[in-house]
């Protein structure tokens, strides 16, 4: 039998195991399963009724010894070191001693389990992050024989999966990257930052994730989560990996997720379980306070961008710059932007055109004193926005919404300058804003509720996605994005793995629509390790100090495809 049908044995048919032993039955390799649970035959069934292709393929066993024919086994039972290794010893005494031992282990020291199997140079790791997941990372050790390396790359291979080799360190790649972050968004539950829905949303909408981290940990499971957090925060003394009150809470309740029917999410309610991924609920017409018109402050990207999202929203619009030509600068870069959606389809020529007439360009802020709302979008710097804040104080109207695009500093501090902090609210737009559904609305403890309705409106008007945070820094988004790009730049540091194996095992792995070195070069090094400095200054936590590497590439003139080189070279 060839290689590419050996038989495969897998111990333990949860959620990855599941996952493999299809895949593999589907490429047309026999499957032996052995799993003692009480819901086994229903879970396979479940399996081959989602994979069709696999029938016929995958056989229960009860014993060991009936796993000997295989010339590989998988364990995939809970991330516990007794439990793994008891299971290897078990296989090392039934199979014959070719076989390869093959582990799921996701933060355990894949070391410590093949010195326990019997047969340390036969132990290889197989780690898929996700059941869903197109990438295996395939973790060898000091002790690895070639030849039983070669035997996983090859069932990788021969089931469709792309692979990626690392060595042996906690959590490998995607888990040291993933749960961290999952793990963080908890705490950011647990502590009322945020809703449930609203960090699962914003994470999708400002990142492109397929799964919020609330509805990830619901698939994951709550209790292998916690397995896997202990294991990590353990072996790396890291303290913020220890799981999340709230996390282990349910995990001991017994929420564990999907498998359970309840976690985060209640599956047995299918309006609560698709709520996180529901659109905003239709608006009606305006409300008689609605604003009729707008003040955008700014001429970079993201000040025509809203500039742009308003007009097109039937919105009058005042622009203002520096002076008149830069203003007029700025209306052209809308007319551009606008011109290039008529030729994708997405305007006619007329709406362009009464878009465009909607739009004022002038270097004079008192043209603001007669504005509903005025939005600034100027430089990412607090003393910045708080001298123009001052300053709309003194000039909008009483009782006019004053809104700052700050993607990380407090709007407190821009409400207290303002002299009315009632009246100031965050209104955080992501780039490019005509294209980007979510809106972070962020209101301080001044900000006036019926403002914070107010600007929840606009977004559903504006056609985009409101979530709402509390003032603090990076609000969600940046919040959990951050210290995850921080992290892969650390691991890069550490020479473990390439730029571009990481950003590869987080797109084919865990479904990242860009692995996190694209990513970075695409915000700018520059701008990362500005968000990162003040997330650190926020919270002092050794974890959030800015990567070496990033200030170095900065100071280097490498800011990311902007400047032609971050992490790659561009042009």
């Amino acid at each position: 039998m060839s290689a590419r049908h050996d038989t495969l044995g897998v111990v333990g048919l949860g959620t990855i195991g599941g996952a493999i032993a299809a895949r593999a039955a589907a490429a047309g390799h026999p499957v032996l399963v052995l799993d003692p649970g009480t819901r086994t035959k229903e879970r396979l069934s479940r399996l081959l009724d989602a994979t069709p292709e696999a029938r016929g393929r995958i056989r229960l066993v009860d014993r060991w010894d009936e796993l000997a024919p295989a010339a590989t086994v998988l364990e995939a039972v809970p991330e516990r070191r007794d439990t793994k290794a008891e299971v290897l010893r078990a296989l090392d005494r039934a199979c014959p001693s070719a076989t390869v031992l093959a582990s799921t282990a996701a933060a355990l020291s894949l070391t410590d389990l093949a010195a326990a199997s019997g047969r340390p140079g036969r132990v290889v790791g197989l780690h898929l992050a996700l059941p869903t997941a197109g990438l295996a990372e395939i973790g060898r050790t000091v002790m690895t024989d070639d030849s039983a390396l070669t035997r996983i790359r090859d069932l990788v291979d021969g089931i469709g999966l792309g692979r990626v080799t690392v060595g042996d360190r906690p959590g490998l790649i995607s888990t040291a990257l993933l749960f961290g972050f999952l793990n963080q968004a908890v705490t950011m539950y647990d502590q009322r930052l945020a809703g449930r829905d609203d960090i699962d949303a914003a994470m999708r909408h400002g990142c492109g994730l397929p799964l919020g981290p609330l509805e990830l940990l619901d698939l994951i499971g709550t209790d292998t989560a916690c397995d896997i957090l202990d294991v990590l925060s353990a072996r790396s003394a890291e303290s913020s990996l220890q799981p999340a009150r709230r996390l282990r809470h349910m995990a001991l309740a017994g929420l564990l997720g999907r498998k359970s029917g309840r976690g985060f999410y209640d599956y047995r309610q299918p309006a609560d379980a698709a709520s996180a991924a529901a659109p905003p609920a239709p608006v009606g017409p305006p409300a008689d306070d609605a604003p009729r018109t707008v003040g955008v402050v700014g001429t970079g990207t993201m000040a025509t961008g809203i500039a742009e999202v308003f007009v097109k929203s039937g919105i009058a619009t005042v622009l203002v710059g520096r002076t008149d030509a830069r203003a007029r600068t700025a209306r052209e870069a809308v007319a551009a932007s606008t011109a290039r959606a008529v030729r994708r389809g997405k305007l006619t020529e007329a709406e362009r055109q009464a878009a465009l007439e909607r739009l004022t360009p002038v270097g004079d802020r008192s043209r603001l004193a007669a504005c509903d709302l005025v939005v600034e979008a100027v430089a990412e710097d607090l003393e910045v926005k708080k001298q123009l804040f001052a300053e709309l104080g003194r000039l909008c109207r009483p009782g006019a919404l004053l809104a700052t695009t700050t993607s990380s500093l407090p709007v407190i501090e821009c409400g207290l300058a303002s002299g009315r902090p009632e009246d100031v609210i965050g209104l955080h737009f992501f780039n490019p804003a005509p294209l980007m559904r979510l809106v972070e609305v962020i209101p301080s403890l001044e900000t006036a509720p019926r403002h914070v309705d107010a600007a929840r409106e606009l977004c559903g008007r504006l056609g985009k996605h409101p979530v709402q945070c509390m003032d603090r820094p990076g609000f969600i988004v940046n919040a959990l994005l951050f210290p995850y790009l921080n992290g892969a730049v650390r691991l890069t540091e550490s020479h473990y793995a390439t730029a571009d194996e990481i950003d590869e095992v987080m797109k084919r792995g865990c479904g990242y629509p860009l692995g996190p070195f694209e990513l970075l070069d695409i915000i700018g090094l520059d701008i990362s390790l500005s968000i990162q400095r003040v997330l650190h200054d926020a919270d002092r936590h050794p974890r959030t100090v800015p990567a070496p590497l990033l200030g170095h590439l900065v100071a280097a003139g490498r800011a990311g495809r902007k400047s032609g080189a971050g992490f790659r070279v561009y042009g």
